[in-house]
């Protein structure tokens, strides 16, 4: 099975039926998959008569919405090979990826990505053709490169000659060259096959029972390969998929489309974590207690389910109350109808699992990386422990190695380094198996815990190694600390740069009656540093920390990490290089004053 045989056997299957839902005119409507596979078709012969070979790179550039799922399926029924591009992108990063993938078309989404290629497409000669997506964002372009989707996909579909090349398509060929986030520096682009994808598909499928009647909101980027699979996991198994408007508009997209299955990543949760804080926060005095309350019952019964103890009675009554009152609410802003949450892209705080697996809004942790197409592994329904990561999903083997690096072997494994055989090389040991970067181990429930990327150790002036991610998302867990990182490579104890969340404490400085003029008066005055000291000191006492993990100094930074500065990918991961470059002045200065 190849994906665009995928494309084309479901739309023969499930014709009428409903493929996807797309937002217009201010309300969501069914679009089914005989609508579906026609603006594919017409877009792939597009493709094909403007001289599209087979293996030719096409590039994506867009939002996540309909088109992008459509136009990737499009260039795959045309023999193409999709580069996904991070809207987020700067110029100088577009412009690297789009002539190191060799990309002959583009396809992009709105005005303002529209505008922000024009002003690079004399510098990609080799890009022949931009198709944009919205007619109306080619207003002041006159580029004869540029053209409108609909005026692209406007000509005569050779049904026998987009068979044909459907049906040319093999397993092994690569269908997708997705360049990583590059947290450690220089992207690479991961090379995917239509078998890799597939496996992974059906790994996920025979663990998750999805299938018609199930639907997908789809808010994660489109470049990243966990919604990728996702979105393909709902097209093989006869779900559908609904768009989100914007990253900012999931809230209210789920409230209005109830979908069954979400993919998110842990910073979504940590968002919903805290904005349902902030709401009890804002409440009349008995709710607000009943709230904060609600929560801490919750947490109790996710432990206690977790590990498969008894609820006392006193409990299970005490969470039957908040769930009438609180739970089902929180339930209801999800649409109602959630019960797969999918979690990748960076660990997710064991608190925030067992809050949500308490009150009926199912997360399940997985893991895994672009080069395994992703999934390793993944919690699963009936089989839920929080701080893991699950088992190993079916047809994939993982051992550890002796210094406890996660390798791994299987189907889902990628193909190598587009154009760079001695990182592919790199990448593998000399028995085969694919080298994660990650340390972890298997529990007593046979699930994998990660503990740290491998390169992200900190290595103390003891000798002690120190896994910061750990560390850091205990402190993220406090509704006054957006993003932390740590720092003490070769050092006698731990320092970090803390990016307070500045909605929480200018409530605070208000009701303290601190004056300030600008954040950097803000985080510089001494009663806001010593809220931070009391709370960075608090979340470790509530941990098993030992000393030398403990942050003993930190610096208060006046902004968040920006990724347009390179501080961050654009699936929110931190770049620790980057970051470490940037602050190392402002953190060396904490050693120096003892």
């Amino acid at each position: 099975m190849t994906l665009p045989k995928l494309f084309r056997d479901r739309a023969s299957m499930w014709s009428d039926k409903t493929c996807v839902k797309v937002k217009r005119e201010g309300k969501y409507r069914d679009a089914s998959w005989k609508t579906f596979y026609e603006e594919v078709s017409a877009t792939a012969a597009g493709l094909m008569n403007a001289g599209l070979s087979p293996g030719d790179r096409v590039a994506i550039l867009s939002h996540t919405r309909y088109e992008w799922s459509m136009s990737d399926a499009a260039i795959l029924s045309a023999g193409g090979i999709t580069v996904p591009l991070y809207p987020s992108l700067t110029k100088p990063e577009i412009v690297s990826l789009l002539r190191r993938s060799g990309s002959r078309y583009l396809f992009t989404s709105d005005a303002e990505l529209a505008k922000l290629v024009a002003g690079l497409i004399d510098e990609v000669e080799f890009v022949e053709k931009v198709i944009v997506f919205e007619e109306g964002a080619l207003e002041g372009i006159s580029s004869k490169k540029f053209v409108s989707l609909k005026s692209f996909s406007s000509g005569k579909v050779d049904r026998a000659r987009l068979d044909a090349r459907i049906d040319a398509a093999k397993e092994e060929d690569v269908f997708t060259i997705i360049f990583t986030s590059g947290t450690t520096g220089e992207p690479k682009g991961v090379m995917l096959t239509h078998r890799n994808m597939i496996s992974n598909v059906e790994a996920a499928l025979s663990i998750f029972d999805i299938g018609p009647g199930d639907l997908h909101l789809s808010h994660l980027p489109l470049a990243h390969v966990l919604e990728r699979l996702g979105c393909y996991v709902m097209f093989y198994s006869g779900a559908a998929v609904a768009y989100a408007e914007h990253i900012n508009k999931v809230a209210d997209n789920m409230a209005e489309v109830a979908p069954t299955i979400s993919v998110s990543v842990p910073r979504i949760f940590e968002k919903i974590y805290a904005g349902i804080q902030a709401k009890a926060l804002e409440a009349p005095f008995l709710t607000r207690q009943l709230a904060f309350r609600a929560i801490k019952v919750a947490q109790k019964v996710g432990q206690r389910r977790d590990s498969d103890q008894k609820i006392p009675a006193h409990l299970s009554w005490q969470f039957a109350i908040a769930d009438k009152l609180i739970y089902s609410k929180i339930r209801q802003k999800f649409g109602g109808r959630i019960r797969i949450f999918v979690s990748g892209g960076a660990p997710l705080a064991p608190e925030l699992a067992l809050f949500f697996n308490a009150i009926g809004i199912p997360v399940f942790e997985g893991y895994g990386l672009t080069e395994t197409s992703p999934i390793i592994s993944a919690n699963v329904p009936g089989n839920q422990h929080a701080g893991s990561v699950g088992n190993i999903v079916p047809g994939v083997q993982c051992r550890i190695a002796p210094d406890g690096e996660i390798t791994v072997k299987g189907p889902n494994v990628f193909k190598g380094y587009y154009q760079d055989e001695a990182a592919t090389k790199a990448a593998f040991d000399e028995d085969g198996w694919f080298l994660t970067g990650d340390i972890g181990r298997f529990d007593q429930y046979g699930c994998l815990r990660i503990t740290d990327r491998k390169k992200d150790l900190i290595v103390t002036a003891g000798g002690k190694k120190v896994a910061p991610q750990k560390i850091e998302n205990i402190l993220k867990l406090d509704k006054f600390i957006e993003e932390v990182m740590l720092y003490g490579e070769s050092k006698k104890f731990m320092t970090a740069l803390v990016v307070p969340d500045f909605a929480w404490l200018e409530k605070y400085a208000a009701y303290k009656k601190i004056p300030w003029t600008s954040r950097t008066d803000l985080v510089a005055d001494p009663k806001i540093i010593d809220l931070i000291t009391r709370r960075i000191e608090r979340a470790q006492a509530g941990t098993h920390l030992a000393s030398y993990e403990s942050i003993k100094k930190f610096v208060l930074l006046d902004h968040s990490f920006s990724q347009h500065e390179g501080e961050v990918t654009p699936t929110l991961k931190i770049r620790r290089k980057n970051i470490t470059e940037r602050y190392k002045p402002l953190l060396e200065k904490l050693y120096e004053e003892g």
